[in-house]
């Protein structure tokens, strides 16, 4: 049996074929560098260590619904100087993570408040935390339909298995019985035992309306703002940018004679 194909097969039932994807590089580099068999054994491992971590990177991104065009890289933190570049990079070694803390990002339309979150989530993901993005008004949809087909418990582990739980737009829609009732319960279980971060185009002393109730809308907020970091972003839109821009390159329609 030639010794190849007999490799293969044994990698197969270990679950590691994909040693085999380097194994002839590796092979020529360790007759080319004159490798032991403990370096040449190495090398293969180190391969394959890093494909599998490749391969839950991208599984941990997928599961996340994050756009993963929007990046700390491609962030413009000269667009809005007044935003604290600093505090985001050290924010994006995730120990608020870690200490379950929650992060909250306000500011008006357009200043890159998603982006900046998705990016912080993409971040989390590379260090092996699993993330979830989702709008504030998706998730009280998905939660109300579980009533009606008896899956609402499902539904809500869903939103509490994450180490990280990205709210997007709070307060950009109203909400509706029993969106108050439901967005606390996913605030009160996460409490302490997972993160969120949370985007909103409403500053936080006028979050309290939103829940409708003034004794659910304190309890809520209560877990939500303890010991949580706030960011609030001031600034141009990047979108008015874009239609300033756009207005400044169409010309203005002719006049018919």
């Amino acid at each position: 049996m030639e010794l190849k194909p007999q490799l293969s097969y044994q990698l197969r039932q270990l679950r590691m074929s994909g040693v085999m994807e380097t194994l002839d590089a590796r092979n020529r580099q360790a007759i080319d560098g004159q490798w032991s068999y403990m370096e040449f054994v190495s090398r293969l491992l180190e391969d394959e260590t890093e494909r599998r971590a490749q391969k839950q990177l991208s599984m941990r991104l997928r599961r996340s619904t994050l756009n993963t065009t929007k990046t700390l890289e491609g962030f413009d933190f000269q667009f809005n100087p007044n935003l604290n570049r600093q505090q985001i990079l050290q924010l994006a070694a995730c120990e608020y993570i870690q200490e379950h803390r929650n992060l909250l990002i306000c500011g008006p339309t357009g200043v890159g408040k998603t982006h900046l979150a998705q990016a912080l989530g993409q971040e989390a993901a590379r260090q092996g935390l699993d993330v979830l993005f989702v709008s504030v008004q998706k998730l009280l949809q998905n939660l109300n339909g579980g009533r009606a087909d008896g899956s609402w418990e499902r539904r809500m582990g869903s939103y509490l298995r994450p180490d990280l739980l990205i709210l997007d737009d709070f307060g950009l829609k109203p909400i509706q019985p029993p969106g108050p009732e439901d967005l606390y319960d996913v605030i009160n279980e996460r409490y302490e035992r997972g993160s969120i971060l949370l985007t909103s185009n409403r500053a936080p002393n006028e979050w309290p309306d939103l829940f409708l109730d003034p004794l659910l809308a304190s309890a809520g907020l209560d877990r939500l703002l303890d010991r949580s970091e706030v960011i609030i972003i001031r600034g141009a839109s990047y979108r008015a940018k874009g239609r300033a821009r756009l207005t400044e390159e169409v010309p203005p329609p002719q006049k018919q004679p």
